[in-house]
């Protein structure tokens, strides 16, 4: 049969544009028991073998599937996506893909630190509103999270940060609203502290995600996030009118000014 969730008249590879209604079922919770054989997606879309293993290769080079020996290709409930490109929340993305979140506050208290006191305009010595998180996704750490804000932050102390979505907080407690930002988006190696706090070794891959998040007239966030590289994809999508997310190669360097990335809210 011909599927008329493909077209042949389209530029688009049809392994590309298979991938894609694959990854559009999946978000509408379809394959919860057991995803599609080679074969049977081959009779379904009407292509050939070749492209059905192809779509399905890059969902597996993703993690969104798993392969089991003698039984298939699953989805794995534990791979979470993020798109690029627009103001996103850690929190409601872990909660909106059906898994309860929480973070456990590692620190929560004024501090200095000239370096972040630099990237907000503050002076070296200034007091700041520092935040550590070890943030959850059901039964497994999902990411370390650090965030320096000036001192106008400092009533944020006082909010419940185990549960609740930090920016928020923020706008409701000290009328600072983050509209905007900037992050930088590089895979690593976590130090041995961070790998602890995440429960893997320190050889594993994770993402280390550098973040200015700004209002309509100044840097008021400096953040930096630890996320583990087998539970977290960032996903750019584009069409005929441009890309929604951009990742750019960039020289090495904690510059999160360098992507077009909007920052996360945690």
């Amino acid at each position: 049969m011909t599927s008329a969730r493909l077209d042949r008249d389209r530029d688009e590879p049809l392994w590309a544009q298979l991938e894609s209604d694959l990854r559009a079922r999946l978000a509408r919770g379809e394959f919860a028991e057991r995803f599609p054989t080679d074969r049977e997606l081959t009779q379904e879309y009407g292509v050939s073998r070749h492209t059905a293993r192809e779509a399905v290769r890059r969902l597996h080079a993703d993690g969104v599937l798993s392969r089991r020996r003698g039984r298939g290709s699953f989805v794995n409930p534990d791979a979470l996506e993020q798109s690029l490109g627009a103001l996103y929340s850690l929190f409601r993305s872990v909660e909106e893909q059906g898994l309860p979140q929480r973070s456990e506050v590692l620190a929560a208290d004024v501090r200095r630190d000239a370096t972040a006191a630099g990237e907000l305009g503050e002076d070296p010595d200034a007091d700041l509103v520092f935040v550590a998180r070890l943030r959850w996704a059901g039964d497994e750490p999902l990411a370390v999270d650090r965030v320096w804000l000036p001192a106008q932050a400092r009533p944020l102390l006082e909010a419940d940060l185990g549960r609740a979505a930090l920016y928020e907080e923020l706008s409701r407690r000290t009328g600072l609203t983050v509209v905007a930002g900037e992050e930088r988006i590089q895979p690593t190696l976590p130090d041995p502290a961070d790998a602890a706090l995440l429960g893997v070794p320190a050889s594993h891959p994770v993402f280390a995600v550098a973040r200015r998040g700004r209002t309509r007239t100044r840097v008021i966030e400096r953040r930096h996030t630890v996320i583990r590289g087998d539970r977290y994809a960032f996903v750019a999508r584009w069409g005929e009118q441009g890309q929604q997310g951009d990742l750019r190669a960039a020289a090495a360097g904690p510059d999160p000014s360098a992507s077009g990335a909007s920052p996360a809210s945690p």
